[in-house]
């Protein structure tokens, strides 16, 4: 592997792992808070402890994520420094604003934990409100910083040097309100299905009708309600995202898509394979003239396919693989939601059958894999460039050799924390199980949150 091989694994590789903590780090709060509502206008002692034990869920990976993403922003500089000499020169100021993000966060989320039986019920919601706003506000400064290197404004390049420079534009670049919006959507998709999953499992393993089963059951239909809102509204945002590409990526669309001749009423394919020698999407099913509609509202846009880009300037042509795998995943998890509503609430029936149940277990893995096939198709699909048509991925890359056993030392790091995170939450919920918070909650001399 040369080096720029092997720097772009390793920066991929901590970001694969990071982006599991950081996208359930802005997931989690939104489901805490959505317990805690319902423990308002119900007064069911149940979603309390819904909300004490997500908490601490969330607080144990809160402990995980800090690192990776210093680890991340550690290779950033170590890795790329002709990509972060731009960056601290025209887009600093997510960085900078990231942190004050993440200090209302942990501040708030200090006053729930600790100060949960002192405050007054809408201290408390508004506590995890701010808790959820900085958790969020943090994950889209930060990807802000992808969005820029998609759509690059604020600045101009003049023989070689940087001049023009106006960071705020450049914050607010283009495609910013549509990353931001997909960044939130997903992640919260990936929170709720994720708590869906563990809560699936459970009543598995316990006997129906039991009030721990209810317990279970009752986490599982808040979260595959708001996790199936959530999955229709980034479908919406899907169709605004493709037309970003069309309009500043295009090959980077045309790559997903498998389009080699531009055309209007332009087909979908769904599923297949890209074949770079025929120049075609192998076994894929087309749908006419929809990428067309995608892409700008109207049957005869016309698509831009790769032929008309210098070879040179294409995406590596998997990512339409996974772009068909994102919005699979994506879809099915709308139509699991759909049928649990359907299931529960209009055909009023007391269980889920085995497979269901099953697939709601499925869920939460395939949320974090659907996260992970976005973030691999976003940033695969710019390449050859760091920054698009402006700064390539090769002029970014540090000249330092020996990056071999970094990449192995940072994996095995990885490794390290993965087995501790699992083996942490493990431990703590073996040692508090729900039966006895439960009981807790029913003594109003002892507090919950201790």
């Amino acid at each position: 592997m040369d080096d720029l091989l092997i720097a772009r694994s390793m920066f991929g590789t901590t970001m694969a792992f990071h982006i599991i903590f950081a996208t359930l780090g802005v997931g989690i709060p939104l489901m805490i808070l959505v317990a805690e509502i319902l423990y308002q206008r119900t007064n069911d002692n149940d979603y309390a402890v819904m909300a004490k034990r997500w908490t601490k869920t969330f607080a144990v990976l809160l402990g995980v994520g800090i690192p990776t993403g210093t680890i991340a922003g550690v290779q950033l500089s170590l890795l790329w420094p002709g990509f972060m000499e731009v960056i601290g020169r025209v887009m600093a100021l997510p960085f900078q604003i990231e942190i004050y993000a993440f200090f209302i966060e942990a501040l708030f989320m200090s006053i729930y934990v600790y100060a949960a039986n002192r405050i007054a019920p809408w201290m408390r919601i508004v506590s995890l409100i701010l808790v959820a706003i900085g958790g969020l506000a943090s994950a889209v400064l930060i990807t802000n910083v992808h969005a820029f290197e998609g759509t690059p404004a604020g600045f101009e390049v003049v023989n070689g040097e940087i001049v023009n420079v106006n960071p705020w534009e450049a914050f607010f670049n283009p495609s910013f309100l549509v990353t931001a919006t997909h960044v939130a959507l997903s992640a919260y998709i990936v929170g709720s299905f994720a708590i869906a999953a563990v809560a699936a499992f459970k009543m598995l393993r316990t006997p129906f009708g039991t009030r721990v089963y209810k317990f279970h059951q009752k986490a599982l239909m808040a979260s595959v309600i708001v996790g199936g809102i959530f999955s229709f509204l980034t479908a919406i945002n899907g169709h605004a995202s493709a037309q970003m590409l069309h309009e500043y990526q295009p090959e980077k669309l045309a790559a997903a898509e498998g389009l080699f001749e531009t055309q209007t009423h332009a087909p979908l394919a769904i599923g297949g394979f890209t074949n770079r020698e025929e120049k075609e999407v192998k076994w894929a099913v087309e749908i006419p003239w929809a990428l067309s509609f995608l892409a700008g509202n109207s049957f005869d846009t016309e698509v831009k396919g790769l032929d008309d880009f210098p070879e040179e300037y294409w995406p590596p042509l998997f990512i339409h693989t996974l772009f068909n795998g994102m919005v699979a995943i994506g879809s099915l998890l709308i139509l699991l939601a759909l049928i649990a509503v359907a299931w529960k609430k209009i055909l009023k029936k007391d269980t889920f059958p085995k497979w269901m149940m099953w697939s709601f277990v499925a869920s939460g893995p395939l949320a974090v894999l659907g996260i992970e096939f976005g973030w691999i198709f976003a940033c695969t699909g710019r390449q050859p460039w760091t920054i698009y048509r402006i700064l390539s991925t090769e002029d970014s890359v540090t000249s330092s050799g020996n990056l071999g056993t970094l990449f192995t030392l940072f994996v095995a790091v990885y490794i390290i924390l993965a087995i501790a995170v699992v083996l942490v939450l493990l431990y703590y919920f073996k040692r508090n199980t729900v039966e006895n918070d439960l009981n807790k909650s029913e003594n109003k001399n002892v507090p919950l949150s201790t």
